[in-house]
């Protein structure tokens, strides 16, 4: 065995895993796994969103170090999935080094996604959260022309050219909400503000808080804290972006959106989660499962909000929800459980706190601005505890299984 061409192959895995969407727990488990599936005395790997170290030592053998730096990070669920797999074969198998190259390179091409299921999604996505927020019918058709024209047919050609996620949602967020705030200057579109509001939370993920989260639970500090770090600044250069519209529209108010009736509110979620799965490049079993994870978690946010009235405990018992029900949708489709919880919590995620917490500052309203803000922590505090709930409970009801 040519452990050092055994560890390339293995960390070139590992690193696939980690720009497909993984949680760096996961890939590193994953290469701790595999790695000592074969002859080798000492293993130790080190993993962060933007870097992987391991050294091995083959019995009998001498040390051996490789590093592989990660530069861009991006959604591909597909991937994902099957590089999970091939993980899994490796550690049962401990196929050679040959084998693992030739599966590994039939993961890498197997056929992408048709171009048309990117419109398709993105539109579901935001077309489905401009429901959630209010959006009619007028709203409705504006929102699928310009999701379709700027969000991802303009974002396309962005992302062949700029890998810094943070300039990508400035220039995408500025360009979808100017083009929101232009056709409503033309008595096109009836409510702008939730027609951004939908646009906007297509461009906001749920997979570095989530992830970040993980790791921070397990105790991975340093991973977890650069995945909210980086979750963080996306979503600043998203209200940036926005913001910018707004001053170059400052003439145009805005009311707090109106929620519709609960019926439309699950709905739109469900399709809402299930455009953000197929989003990412997931399968469509799993983006169905994704979206009624998404309907559900609505409802137990409605639910909770009801009969408690504390918006904290609801947003807690629907990402606790979530946590749980990715935990259980990863063992009927046997696939990581990433899938389902960075799409499906996308309903409790703060995207109109944020698009209002930018307008308190544009229009010099810092009562909105603070109010805004504070919610945005508490928000993202209870979904953490959410968490919290569901990873205690997996650790003391029964051995956790990844």
């Amino acid at each position: 065995m040519d452990y050092e061409m055994l560890l390339n192959e293995i960390l070139n895995i590992g690193k696939e895993m980690i720009k497909s969407g993984a949680e760096t727990d996961r890939a590193e488990d994953s290469i701790y796994r595999m790695i000592q599936s074969y002859d080798v005395e000492q293993c130790n790997v080190f993993v962060i969103q933007s870097d992987i170290q391991a050294t091995i030592k083959p019995v009998g053998g001498h040390f051996i170090t490789q590093i592989r730096r990660i530069h861009k990070v991006g959604f591909n669920y597909d991937r994902l999935d099957y590089l999970n797999n091939l993980s899994r074969y490796i550690c049962s198998h401990k196929p050679s080094v040959e084998e693992i190259r030739e599966k590994y390179e039939e993961v890498m091409n197997r056929k992408q996604q048709p171009e048309y299921l990117n419109y398709l999604s993105a539109i579901l996505g935001g077309v489905g959260f401009g429901v959630y927020f209010g959006c009619d019918l007028t709203d409705v058709i504006v929102g699928t022309a310009i999701c379709a024209l700027v969000v991802v047919f303009l974002g396309n050609i962005i992302s062949r050219k700029e890998s810094n996620l943070v300039v990508y949602n400035l220039v995408v967020a500025f360009l979808s909400s100017a083009a929101v705030f232009i056709v409503a200057g033309w008595g096109i579109g009836h409510h702008p503000d939730r027609i951004v509001l939908g646009l906007n939370m297509v461009l906001i993920s749920g997979l570095g808080v989530t992830n970040g989260i993980r790791d921070i639970l397990n105790r991975a500090y340093l991973s977890g804290i650069l995945n909210v770090a980086n979750a963080f600044l996306g979503a600043v250069a998203i209200a940036c972006g926005t913001g910018l519209a707004m001053v170059f529209f400052e003439g145009i108010m805005y009311e707090m959106y109106i929620a519709p009736g609960i019926a439309v509110q699950l709905i739109s979620c469900g399709i809402a989660s299930m455009g953000f799965a197929l989003l990412f490049k997931a399968a469509i079993r799993q983006s169905v499962s994704a979206g009624i994870g998404g309907l559900i978690n609505c409802g137990v946010y409605l639910l909770v909000q009801h009969f408690d009235g504390n918006n904290f405990m609801a947003v807690m018992a629907g990402a606790a929800f979530v946590a749980a029900y990715s935990y259980v949708m990863s063992r009927v489709h046997r696939a990581p459980s990433t899938i389902f919880l960075t799409t499906a919590i996308m309903p409790v995620i703060p995207g109109a706190t944020l698009f209002y917490m930018m307008h308190g500052f544009v229009q010099a309203d810092y009562a909105l601005a603070r109010q805004q803000t504070i919610s945005l922590a508490q928000t993202c505090l209870a979904i953490c505890f959410g968490f919290l709930v569901v990873e205690v409970a997996m650790r003391y009801v029964g051995k956790r299984k990844e």
